[in-house]
């Protein structure tokens, strides 16, 4: 039977370990197990229970490296000693896993070693979905949001591999941004380019920045579901949309995320809805 695995990617600060944490509470509450492997040199303390971490495998005090040549040193030995990996996983079928990445882009878009993680777990009958999480508070202005997406779009390319975009720290927004950042949830990347170019002065940046929004828009594979981790049904409506991706449970009787309308998801309007007028 397979096994299932998220990798939970984003940039430093969008909230990768709150996340694990949140996803480990919500699971037990529905009775399912699920485990978190840290893949985070830097991380010292955690708020869930860690099946294993890099550290187990990389740890040598005399090497002197800074902060990214340390991290980059480390994932490449973690690369070659996947057999650390298989053994701390086990054989156990049917295990759901979640993956605590770093959160340096340079893993994803300038080194294989994500890649090479994500092939060997599909060789372990792992059916692998990328997570990619955005800080909500990050993203409330376009040209930040548009900088948001591309690396997304950049994680998603690289790695080859289903992905679920999720804006975090929704419980942290005012009623007044909640209200404003609706609209990025399933961006129209036209009124964007309005956005962004009436802030731009440079007309060479307005041009790229169309471009850019132009090529975003051509994928169609951008699209963000809010988190709001003080409303468990925020929790498993993203938790839903990632089962269905990997087919969690699939020879039990599985329910199919409700899918966007047109031009919203109605799930996403019941999240507004709920919260605006707090």
């Amino acid at each position: 039977m397979p096994r299932y695995a998220q990798l939970v990617m984003g940039p430093a600060g969008s909230g990768k370990s709150t996340y694990c944490s949140t996803m480990v509470q919500h699971c037990e509450a529905l009775g399912r197990a699920v485990q978190v492997v840290n893949l985070d040199p830097a991380a010292e303390l955690f708020s869930y229970p860690v099946m294993a971490e890099v550290d187990d495998v990389m740890e040598d005090e005399s090497l002197r490296f800074g902060p990214n040549g340390g991290l980059v040193f480390c994932m490449e030995y973690f690369a070659n000693n996947f057999s650390w990996l298989e053994e701390s996983l086990g054989h156990v079928e049917d295990d759901y896993v979640l993956f605590d990445c770093p959160g340096q882009i340079e893993l994803y878009t300038h080194l294989p070693v994500m890649k090479q993680l994500v092939e060997q777990l599909q060789q372990w009958e792992f059916r692998v979905c990328g997570v990619f999480l955005v800080d909500s508070q990050f993203m409330v202005e376009s040209f930040k949001f548009i900088s948001g997406i591309l690396a997304a779009l950049s994680a998603m390319i690289s790695l080859e591999i289903p992905q679920i975009n999720v804006m975090t720290k929704m419980d942290l927004l005012s009623k007044k941004a909640k209200k404003e950042i609706e609209k990025y949830l399933d961006p129209d990347m036209y009124s964007m380019i309005e956005d962004s170019t009436n802030i731009l002065k440079s007309k060479r940046f307005k041009k790229l920045t169309k471009s850019i929004c132009g090529l975003i828009d051509d994928y169609g594979m951008v699209r963000f579901l809010p988190l709001d981790r003080s409303d468990e049904e925020s929790i498993n409506i993203v938790l839903q949309h990632i089962d269905f991706t990997i087919q969690y449970g699939e020879d039990l009787e599985f329910k199919e995320p409700k899918e966007c309308e047109e031009d919203k998801s109605p799930l996403v309007d019941e999240y507004f809805q709920d919260h605006v007028d707090e």
